[in-house]
């Protein structure tokens, strides 16, 4: 099981400098395209692989583009023992900073 907070949540929490993850499952080039400042980038067909670069222990809160890949990310990281959080509605629905480029 993993819960969710909607981007404005997750804007307020970053402005409070939380000890939280971004992790970003979106394809190279929409993450090309503007991401989260401070965003940890694994597409979502990587993160089974990628599983050693995450801490099971931290907050992650997981972004793509909606929501709908985030939310898989989720299911299959939960399943996997990590500490997530979907972002539904993802950058589509993001108000704050972004960065662009790799």
């Amino acid at each position: 099981m993993y819960t969710e907070q909607l981007p404005e949540e997750v804007l307020e929490r970053m402005k409070r400098k939380e000890d939280i993850v971004i992790l970003d499952v979106r394809e190279p080039e929409e993450w090309e395209s503007g991401h989260i400042p401070g965003a940890k980038h694994i597409p979502l067909g990587q993160i089974a692989k990628a599983l050693n670069e995450l801490d099971p222990k931290q907050e992650t809160i997981v972004v793509c583009r909606s929501g709908n890949r985030s939310g898989q990310a989720c299911d299959f990281l939960s399943s996997m023992g990590f500490h997530v959080i979907n972002m539904p509605g993802g950058m589509s629905k993001w108000s704050g900073d972004v960065v662009y480029g790799v």
